[in-house]
């Protein structure tokens, strides 16, 4: 009997190559299926309740991970070049998306395409927020979306 996707060992669902493209992050149907934007709650909490909950996080198939920050204006081009290195670009918001809530600060949402797991999302969310701090900015949060027709 042949071993189904889903049974398959966690790294290799992370690490295995696909045949199809991925993810496009622009897509009109991706909603929110996993949202962090407490300080104190962990990637692995949100990440096992969204997988509880409707709209369902499916972990065996790509998200677009998106991390908010309120940022200076003038830090902004900075933090654009930083990121673009590990695969980021900056999102367009969402009709659904908070704008910032400081004074001289905007709300800049930096996305890229990947299997996510509580593990790299805890690493970028940690990186996010060492860039943001380093900028004279701040992490409002986290989400992951995943288009509404794949469940």
């Amino acid at each position: 009997m042949a071993a189904t996707h889903q049974s398959r060992p966690w790294f290799l669902r992370i690490f295995s190559r696909k045949d199809s493209a991925p993810l496009d992050p622009s897509r009109p149907d991706l909603e929110i299926v996993a949202a962090g934007f407490d300080d104190v709650e962990a990637c692995s909490t949100v990440l096992a309740r969204a997988s509880a909950e409707e709209p369902r996080w499916e972990s065996e198939r790509e998200a677009v991970l998106r991390h908010h920050l309120d940022l200076p204006e003038a830090a902004v081009a900075e933090a654009e070049a930083f990121v673009i290195r590990d695969g980021y670009r900056r999102g367009l918001p969402r009709e659904f998306d908070v704008q910032a809530q400081g004074v001289g600060l905007m709300r800049v949402l930096f996305e890229r395409t990947q299997m996510l797991d509580a593990l790299h999302c805890s690493q970028e969310r940690s990186r996010m927020a060492a860039l943001a701090q380093r900028l004279g900015g701040s992490v409002a949060g986290w989400d992951a979306l995943q288009p509404a027709a794949v469940r």
